[in-house]
């Protein structure tokens, strides 16, 4: 790779000094970051055989162009490994889909994070963590790629907390919010093959997303006893109408539920089915405008506009009667998830 970086440089002393600066600028997410050095940042594009100044992806609400030496700089200082920079290139055009629809989720108070699925054959080779402590820290691959979209987000595209993130209350997943499915388990189609990819691909699925919520069931044996569980903490949203729901199903509901022949399609039906309630119970509740009226205790108003709207991810520890739900952020005419193929090589 021949082409010049053309970023700024700065001469600090020592790499103690050269973090110091970092937070002065304002480049990190509050946590010291790794000093992206000439050497570092070239190590990084060289991984995905791309040149500094292709561009990646370009963020139509912000008019900004984010070029392939920017990924690899915030991916430096996330501590990223160079072999995850592929990663984190398909994330990053993931969020300036337009169906994601970057402006929405990283500018609303509603404080979105980027959640972050890893698909295929190089989720294990990297070794993403699809299994104990799922959302918990431990995995460089997991911590390291969910930051890079973070600073990228921060550094490149000025989404910076109090002035264009707006997050009210936001939440930990704002820091990294990556996980793995576990294909290697599942005895379902693997959510990337679902969306529309081949098994062989890998691929990255970035949905909008708030923090999880855990349920609990021991006491089901049944398939449509562990989701009854679910479906009855899932009834109560902070709003109404959202455009995803991912249901993370962890080893030991993953077994009841298959056992009994259960496909991924046969649980997002019972989930859709199931987590409705009462247009006037969302009314009572301030969740939906205007008084009761005729006809709102029998109108039954679903999470989602259709069971494919339901992200079902087989991860989380083999043993535990946990596993939980993640809402989706605002509506479907606003953000919706999206799956990008990771690429190896040249544009």
């Amino acid at each position: 790779m021949t082409t010049s970086l053309t970023s700024q440089r700065h001469a600090v002393a020592d790499p103690a000094e050269a973090i110091e600066l970092c937070f002065e600028k304002g480049w990190t997410d509050g946590l010291p970051v790794v000093p992206p050095t000439e050497a570092r940042v070239r190590a990084m594009l060289e991984a995905a055989d791309l040149e500094p100044q292709q561009e990646i992806a370009f963020i139509t609400n912000r008019q900004v162009a984010v070029t392939a030496e920017k990924v690899a700089i915030n991916a430096v200082m996330a501590g990223c490994r160079a072999e995850y920079m592929p990663v984190v290139v398909a994330a990053v055009e993931g969020i300036a889909d337009p169906r994601w629809g970057y402006h929405g989720p990283a500018t609303s108070t509603g404080g979105a994070g980027v959640l972050i699925i890893v698909n295929g054959p190089l989720a294990q080779r990297l070794d993403f963590n699809s299994g104990d402590n799922l959302f918990g820290p431990g995995w460089r691959a997991n911590a390291t790629v969910g930051r890079a979209v973070r600073l990228i987000m921060r550094n490149v595209i000025g989404t910076l907390p109090g002035k264009l993130d707006r997050g009210t209350i936001g939440h930990p997943g704002k820091y990294t919010y990556t996980i793995a499915e576990n294909e290697a388990d599942s005895p379902w189609t693997p959510l990337h093959v679902e969306r529309g990819c081949r098994p062989e691909q890998s691929a990255v699925t970035v949905m909008a997303a708030l923090a999880p919520h855990q349920f609990y069931n021991q006491l089901a044996s049944t398939a449509a006893g562990v989701l009854t569980t679910l479906c009855d903490a899932m009834r109560f949203p902070g709003q109404v109408g959202q455009p995803n729901y991912c249901v993370v199903l962890a080893g030991e509901h993953m077994r009841t539920i298959a056992g009994e022949g259960w496909s991924k399609a046969d649980i997002r039906k019972f989930v859709f089915e199931n987590s409705t309630n009462s247009v006037a119970h969302f009314k009572r509740t301030g969740r939906m405008p205007g008084a009761v009226k005729p006809g709102d205790e029998s109108t039954q108003r679903p999470l989602v506009m259709t069971p494919d709207d339901i992200l079902v991810v087989a991860a989380g520890g083999r043993a535990g009667s946990f596993s939980c739900y993640i809402p989706g952020w605002a509506s479907r005419t606003s953000s919706q998830a999206v799956t990008v193929v990771i690429k190896h090589g040249r544009r």
